[in-house]
């Protein structure tokens, strides 16, 4: 095993049954996470990001669960855990959840209890993994905040989830993720209902803490600007499958798969002046409890070929750690 990777995920499957339907939210998808660096998983609404990151959590709901694959986590002295085989609410999840491997949720507003100060909120999660006394759990959170940009902090301890703005509630997500100082964080689209201005804040603010405590990290978002600016490596994801994974320059300098382009196609450029028109990809995504049998792209895309809608397309290694899933890049697909 590679000694700087910390979370592994091989072959991911994860199914919701709604009603009288199976859902394919997650199909096969594997990626490895490198210490001190920033994954993006990105892709349209949908598409399996945030399925993905709760399958890692295990806090599925109760339609949902994991099928297939396995999740590797590997802690400070090397010991590989397989998250996915441990009961939901064992005593070895609930020691590494939290504590080891920690989640910014989207909406800081369903996550915050409104009845309790937002410094109970971060320090419970402090006292729940580590043995300190209260006067240690207040220093350590005031710390926390202080560092995370709040003014007088030992007051600002005592106030409630609506006594605060959207972007500060999410540094206050931020808080509770980052006050066991986790090897992994997981941030599900932390940035969705915050204005650009506040937007830019958290992501500076989360990038300074990645470096400051080394923090591995996986960053959820729809946006590839965002992606751009802060993360080392990126997964593109469309209907539960990873179509495409590389480095920030080789998915930005050159994309492979038609999704990948069309997404990058699709971010407003500053300096394109006025006469370039943002492109939009045809069609729609499809339904998750259909049987495709080939590339569920097929439809959407302008380089569909025979094979594209019979058969599922092979990964293909471009280069290094470069690896598209497209039928354009198989001697199958170029020869069908």
């Amino acid at each position: 095993m590679n000694e700087e990777i910390i979370l592994k995920v091989e072959n991911l499957q994860t199914k919701f049954r709604v009603g009288k339907r199976i859902v394919h939210a997650v199909n096969d998808v594997s990626f490895e996470l490198k210490k001190g660096t920033m994954l993006g998983i990105v892709g349209e609404s949908g598409c399996g990001k945030s399925v993905t990151a709760h399958s890692i959590m295990k806090l599925l709901p109760k339609n949902g669960s994991i099928t297939g694959g396995k999740v590797k986590y590997y802690d400070n002295n090397g010991k590989a855990h397989i998250l996915n085989e441990y009961d939901r609410n064992s005593k070895e999840l609930r020691t590494i959840r939290g504590k080891e491997i920690s989640m910014i949720f989207q909406d800081p507003l369903a996550s915050l209890d409104p009845v309790y100060t937002i410094g109970s909120q971060i320090s419970e999660n402090l006292r729940e993994h580590e043995n300190i006394s209260k006067k240690e759990a207040f220093d350590r959170v005031v710390s926390m905040l202080f560092e995370l940009g709040f003014s007088n902090p030992e007051e600002r301890y005592y106030d409630y989830p609506h006594n605060f703005s959207g972007g500060m509630k999410q540094r206050v997500m931020i808080a509770i993720a980052m006050i066991c100082n986790p090897n992994i964080l997981i941030a599900d689209e932390p940035t969705t209902a915050l204005d650009v201005t506040i937007q830019a804040q958290i992501l500076t603010l989360m990038s300074k803490m990645q470096k400051t405590h080394g923090t591995s990290t996986i960053l959820i978002t729809h946006n590839m600007g965002i992606v751009a600016e802060t993360c080392d490596e990126v997964a593109v994801i469309y209907m539960g499958r990873i179509v495409e994974f590389g480095n920030l320059e080789q998915i930005f300098n050159t994309p492979m798969h038609p999704y990948t382009k069309a997404l990058l196609k699709s971010v407003p450029v500053l300096s394109s002046g006025g006469e370039k028109r943002l492109e939009y990809i045809p069609g729609a995504t499809p339904d998750g409890s259909e049987v495709i049998k080939g590339c569920a792209f097929a439809d959407r895309c302008k380089h569909t070929m025979e094979i594209c809608r019979t058969k599922q397309p092979v990964e293909s290694i471009v280069d290094g750690s470069h690896r598209v899933l497209c039928w354009l890049y198989d001697k199958g697909g170029k020869n069908a």
